[in-house]
């Protein structure tokens, strides 16, 4: 594969998608063992518990929150794409799906966004 050919392969919406979905899941991997020393807190010391819950209150936190449902919606939505892409035999309209995928994320997070302020 040449260079030009390889840099025009990676540059299309579906190897996008496919990036976004890799990086939602680092992402989502590396908040997810915060979220269990929260959980702990909740076992074990109720008190600092109750300073974290203040502190989650300020709108900068309110924001990251609404940035991870994001997160996660689209990486629910990746991993949906890659089961259709890995069972079905049609390729046709996967360009259209990534973008539908990527629109309902926004869509989600914008909801949460609106419910949380």
């Amino acid at each position: 594969m040449t260079i030009a050919r390889h840099i025009k392969h990676r540059s299309g919406t579906l190897w996008l998608a496919a990036i976004v979905h890799r990086l939602s899941g680092l992402a989502l991997a590396i908040f997810l063992p915060l979220h269990f020393l929260v959980l702990a807190l909740a076992l074990h010391q109720a008190a600092r518990l109750d300073a974290f819950l203040r502190w989650t209150d300020q709108p900068l936190v309110k924001l990251a929150e609404t940035f991870l449902v994001f997160l996660l919606t689209v990486h629910l939505l990746g991993g949906v794409r890659v089961l259709v892409i890995e069972n079905f035999d049609w390729r046709d309209g996967q360009k259209r799906l990534a973008t539908l995928a990527a629109g309902v994320s926004a869509i989600v997070a914008f909801v949460f966004l609106v419910r949380v302020f």
